[in-house]
């Protein structure tokens, strides 16, 4: 998966915006307002990493599992994974770890937010 094709896929989910909040490098994928993935604009060792949140137990066996799954980038704990765009992570997983990232911003939300979010 190329940063186009990232990009596309996560502008494409139900409610998504996108923005720089940071800085113009680092761009910031949102559902509901809430951050759900960001990726630096500025590939590090010509590789693009994405961050997208994570269930803990499922981080450690990514983790485990694949060497383009590390901890994320700027934040604390299990929560974050930085997945790498040209490593051993097929694509169709980091559009099915998009998704579960999508999932635990929601699962977070107040009954009433995620009701409204899955109106959408």
């Amino acid at each position: 998966m190329n940063v186009e094709e990232l990009r596309d896929y996560c502008i494409s989910v139900k409610g998504a915006s996108e923005s720089f909040p940071f800085d113009e490098k680092t761009l910031v994928f949102k559902v509901v307002g809430k951050m759900f993935a960001y990726i630096g604009l500025e590939p590090k060792d010509g590789v693009f990493r994405v961050n997208l949140k994570c269930d803990p137990e499922m981080s450690v066996s990514l983790r485990e599992q694949y060497q383009g799954v590390i901890h994320g980038t700027h934040t604390k704990g299990l929560m974050w994974n930085r997945v790498s765009l040209k490593e051993d992570v097929p694509d169709d997983l980091i559009k099915e770890l998009i998704n579960c990232s999508i999932n635990e911003v929601i699962k977070k939300l107040p009954i009433k937010k995620q009701e409204e979010y899955r109106n959408l």
